[in-house]
């Protein structure tokens, strides 16, 4: 696998369906700057970096650059459907902001843009420079350092360039075969042939044993899909061990999740607790070492063991604890306030369990 747009490339144009915000833009204007962000609604991240793109754009309109963000890797039944959830993020998050936004189901501009590029992550930038060139094809966070160089000309010829650009390639080079076998994965989902789901899901486990995504495809395949809950559970505590191998929160997190889905657990409570008590101590332990956000996180994933076992007074303090970090912390405007009305709901409904 090789990439045929990378810096330098001549740009491609832009094919999308539909343009939610803005004139329509087909072809690039030599003399400015273009920054394409591709975003998705299901992104966490992706409202945040979009919004800061948005400030750029006003912050330097007066030399030409111009921020469009585009939606192409929207999962929903229908092409309408896809376009109103784009729609109501956009709404979300850029409320007033003065920036084109396309949408595209055709699959065109996917193909053209990222496949051609091996970049299959979001939020992913590339910038056109005034020549109508790729100039970067990368983390938005970079072009806090690009944009200055690529806006004086000095960035394309720079040895930041090339290794950046090198550097991006490898990297897409290497995960290749693990991005294959997610598509293997979604492909027999598609026609619900879980045999073979779980075939390519057992062997992404042993091929890379770093990607948790596997591990929580393996029992959302088996608990969710086959309704195999023996087997789920099998799969479910070699999650938890190697979670708790690796002494990471992330990790044993997502275990967390899979453990206290609504999966029917009907048969394995006492071993359910069991496991949810080992996991939420390891957590704890761990908590201190990490940022606001995660802490916050943590906190009210553990509080939900805690008021499912019957611990309404521990659940509540938590989801205070978690409070704190949220209010206190640097997330975005919108971010906070729907992390912090998620945390006051829970509030009342464990006040509600309390006494």
């Amino acid at each position: 696998m090789t990439s045929s747009l990378n810096s330098g490339s001549p740009a491609p144009s832009i094919n999308v369906q539909h343009w939610l915000r803005g004139d329509p833009l087909s072809n690039f204007q030599f003399g400015k700057t273009y920054i394409l962000e591709f975003i998705s609604t299901t992104c966490s991240s992706c409202g945040p970096s979009l919004s800061q793109l948005a400030q750029l754009q006003e912050e330097y309109s007066d030399i030409g650059i111009e921020v469009i963000g585009i939606a192409a890797n929207e999962w929903a039944a229908t092409a309408d459907e896809a376009l109103a959830q784009v729609d109501a993020w956009v709404t979300k998050w850029l409320p007033n902001a003065n920036i084109r936004i396309a949408f595209d189901y055709s699959g065109e501009m996917d193909k053209d843009w990222k496949k051609a590029s091996l970049t299959f992550q979001v939020p992913q930038a590339f910038v056109v420079d005034r020549a109508g060139s790729i100039a970067f094809i990368g983390d938005p966070d970079m072009l806090e350092v690009v944009l200055p160089k690529v806006m004086d000309g000095s960035w394309l010829a720079s040895a930041q360039a090339k290794n950046a650009e090198e550097e991006r390639i490898a990297e897409a080079e290497i995960k290749a075969p693990e991005r294959a076998l997610h598509r293997r994965i979604r492909a027999a989902a598609e026609i619900e042939d879980w045999k073979s789901a779980l075939s390519a899901i057992e062997e992404g486990i042993n091929l890379f044993p770093d990607n948790f995504m596997f591990h929580q495809r393996h029992v959302e395949t088996l608990m969710g899909k086959m309704r195999d809950m023996e087997a789920g559970w099998i799969a479910l505590d070699q999650f938890a061990r190697t979670a708790i191998e690796r002494n990471s929160e992330l990790w044993l997190l997502m275990a967390m999740q899979q453990l206290f889905y609504p999966y029917d657990y009907s048969g394995l409570l006492a071993e359910r607790f069991s496991m949810g008590k080992e996991l939420s101590e390891r957590i704890l332990r761990l908590c201190p070492q990490h940022d606001a956000p995660l802490r916050s996180y943590s906190y009210q994933t553990i509080a939900f063991f805690y008021h499912e076992s019957g611990d309404n007074d521990r659940a509540v303090d938590l989801i205070e604890q978690a409070l704190k970090f949220v209010d206190g912390g640097s997330l975005p405007d919108v971010q906070k306030q729907e992390r912090m009305a998620q945390l006051l709901h829970k509030l009342a409904e464990y006040k509600g369990g309390q006494g």
